[in-house]
């Protein structure tokens, strides 16, 4: 039903238009600015490891890396879904995926994914897959649709899965 692979530059365009709003593009890549364009993810993959795409129906439909990667502790970054994908299970398979990544290229003992309070799909799948917050950073989100740009605070919730149950680093 699905499979995944590396990313190739070819597929930064599409995953570029997978954000459908600024909400979403803040939960995926913070520092980006909407819209999102592949030349915005291009100059974070030096930054990034395994970039990793998830197929289905013959088209990319979920997208993830690492923006740590050590043997103790890999983060997975930049996670989303196709829209039109949504609700089929990709986020699980994609997330997935990137666990027995971490584990079997970099015997990782921990693995750790962070997500904005406001993004409650994602955290109930990070929920369901075994991940458990450990912190939660005050973040500043700047809310341009507001007359004065205005920024607000928002949780950003760090969340991990260890193999032992075991704490191993906080960040």
């Amino acid at each position: 039903m699905f499979r995944h692979r590396p990313a190739e530059p070819g597929d930064l365009p599409l995953i570029a238009s997978f954000p459908q709003s600024e909400e979403e593009l803040f939960f995926l890549f913070p520092r980006a600015v909407f819209p999102l364009t592949a030349e915005q993810m291009a100059a974070e993959l030096p930054h990034r490891s395994d970039a990793t795409v998830v197929e289905w129906k013959h088209a990319v439909a979920g997208y993830a890396n690492f923006y740590r990667w050590e043997r103790s502790c890999c983060a997975i970054g930049n996670v989303v879904v196709a829209p039109q994908a949504r609700g089929h299970g990709i986020g699980s398979y994609l997330i997935r995926t990137m666990i027995d990544l971490a584990r079997n290229k970099y015997d990782a003992e921990e693995i750790q994914v962070s997500c904005f309070n406001r993004n409650t799909e994602a955290l109930l799948l990070y929920t369901k897959l075994g991940f458990a917050p450990f912190d939660i950073e005050i973040r500043r989100r700047r809310m341009v649709d507001t007359a004065d740009a205005a920024e607000s605070a928002v949780a950003l919730i760090h969340m991990r899965l260890t193999a032992s149950g075991a704490c191993l680093e906080t960040r």
